[in-house]
């Protein structure tokens, strides 16, 4: 039954996640869009840290912990969120709710493989800017609009090299695209047609992550952790078409085109940075773990689609710092559902890398998250729950800040798979 239940899952969440709107901030007018969190419920709900390796969650942050996997896994996770926009003048609220990742690990034994798809970036916002020209004292409203972004496929080995050293890699193919709009009037004079500008680009190529986790025992008792992973510098190839076209704006918004014409614009690479993270934790099997992880990605491509509009803009290395864990109070409890319960929490600052005006975009937050158990299943199944609060951005250099509320919902099935059978 669970393999059926694994399939329809993944036909049906696929083509979803392709087709998804899921951003709603400024900020991603910049470079290829936000990027989104890599990993499960359960490490975000403890600040994103990718540290342990067990044998029922698959670990979507490093490669090499799959092979620590007892049970066939699926994984899938979805979120919803509420993000306050405010400037030191205006406030505005806009939601999302996305699909976040879907996931399959089968071990056999010290190896074990892995495959999915989750999104990698995404583009979502609608801004307005109105200028003045000084010589005719002519207000010029231009309104930018962005939606899209990219995806991956990713697949993946571990391997236990020894009982403590584990091995990983996986290998990522990017695809997506990208499509904005930027719209150009002159309110002032009541003229009928505006001029729009609209870029579409696809964009597709393919990377490598690779994982080393190790893992040793203190007085019997205590586990020690220690992960790090190296995501290689990838290639985006990109082909854009650019349309420019005179429109009818109604006053409602619509738009009719009156005359247009197309442009093919130059392929170009697009550079995906390389990124390292390390981390390190100590805790207690199946009782509690605390750990902490660091992350520095090198600066991306700003990658501006419109002339003149990215002149203050410019990206630095990124980096991030996070701590976290969890806590269950009793995991074989036989008459306490809540003792079985696992309580995770973190917290997290990260310096995007994104410097707009001189100001650096910062992103901090804390969560919270619970692991709940589901009765009558093999390998210990679970719905896993996460709350998210957390601001990025500043409203100095007349910048939006962000003040986010997210709640993210994953769900793990484990089973036992390619059990020889002992009667026929």
């Amino acid at each position: 039954m669970i393999k059926k239940i694994i399939a329809g899952l993944c036909l049906l969440l696929s083509t979803v996640a392709f087709a998804q709107e899921n951003n709603a901030s400024p900020y991603s007018f910049y470079g290829i869009g936000d990027a989104k969190f890599k990993g499960t419920v359960e490490t975000r709900s403890m600040a994103g840290i990718g540290v342990v390796a067990d044998s029922i969650h698959i670990n979507l942050q490093n490669p090499a912990s799959y092979s620590s996997l007892k049970f066939t896994t699926f994984t899938v996770g979805g979120s919803t969120g509420s993000t306050l926009f405010e400037t030191d003048t205006q406030n505005a609220r806009a939601g999302r709710t996305t699909l976040d990742y879907i996931a399959v690990a089968l071990p056999f034994g010290k190896l074990a493989g892995a495959f999915g798809l989750m999104p990698y970036t995404s583009v979502g916002y609608r801004i307005q800017n109105t200028t003045s020209n000084t010589d005719t004292s002519l207000n010029r409203t231009r309104q930018f609009d962005g939606s899209g972004g990219l995806n991956r496929v990713f697949g993946g080995l571990s391997y236990q090299i020894t009982p403590k050293i584990s091995f990983g890699a996986d290998f990522q193919y990017y695809f997506g695209d990208i499509e904005t709009t930027s719209l150009v009037t002159i309110p002032d004079i009541g003229l009928q047609y505006a001029t729009r500008e609209k870029n579409a680009s696809d964009y597709s190529g393919v990377g490598a992550n690779i994982g080393l986790m190790y893992k040793t025992r203190i007085k019997s008792k205590y586990e020690y952790y220690v992960s790090a992973t190296y995501s290689t510098e990838a290639s985006l190839k990109s082909e854009s078409v650019r349309n420019i076209a005179t429109v009818s704006v109604s006053a409602a918004g619509d738009q009719s085109v009156v005359d247009q014409i197309d442009f093919t614009v130059s392929n170009r690479d697009y550079k995906l940075p390389s990124k390292f993270t390390i981390g390190t934790g100590f805790g207690q099997a199946r009782k509690w773990f605390l750990g902490a992880e660091y992350t520095n990605q090198q600066a991306n491509e700003l990658g501006g689609r419109f002339d003149g509009t990215t002149t203050s803009a410019r990206f630095e290395n990124s980096s991030k710092y996070a701590l976290g864990g969890y806590w269950i109070p009793k995991f074989m409890s036989y008459n306490s559902y809540i003792s079985r319960i696992t309580y995770r929490a973190g917290l997290k600052f990260e310096k995007t890398g994104l410097v707009l005006g001189g100001e650096s975009i910062d992103d901090k937050g804390v969560s919270l998250g619970l692991g709940l158990p589901l009765g009558g299943t093999i390998g210990g199944s679970n719905l896993n729950i996460g709350f998210e609060y957390g601001q990025r951005g500043t409203k100095n250099a007349g910048l939006i800040q962000e003040n986010y509320f997210n709640v993210f919902i994953g769900l793990s099935i484990n089973d036992k798979w390619f059990v020889k059978r002992k009667y026929e």
